[in-house]
């Protein structure tokens, strides 16, 4: 069984505004946690910011993209992506 990804609203919102590169690099992301759980070492600059909450990058350079998520369920395996954009206005 995998794990449920859920998209907080505001980063459905956010998400068609964003870059196809980056898009794209967020589909990415999401299947890949859909198959093997929130913890992606693989990922540029992933790094965990609490227990269950995760971020990494999307996009390098100018501006740099990052996307942030938090486990919101452990048994049921469920995974929400908070925030979505440029690296100034991330909530970490």
């Amino acid at each position: 069984m995998g794990w449920t990804v859920k998209l907080h609203r505001r980063v459905r919102r956010r998400v068609p505004k964003l870059p196809k590169r980056v898009q794209t690099a967020l589909i990415a992301l999401i299947r890949e946690i859909e198959e093997s759980g929130p913890v992606r070492r693989n990922w540029p600059n992933y790094g965990k910011l609490a227990e269950y909450r995760h971020h990494c990058h999307l996009k390098k350079g100018r501006p740099t993209y990052v996307a942030v998520w938090e486990v919101t369920d452990t048994e049921i395996q469920i995974v929400e992506f908070e925030y979505v954009g440029t690296h100034e206005r991330a909530p970490y």
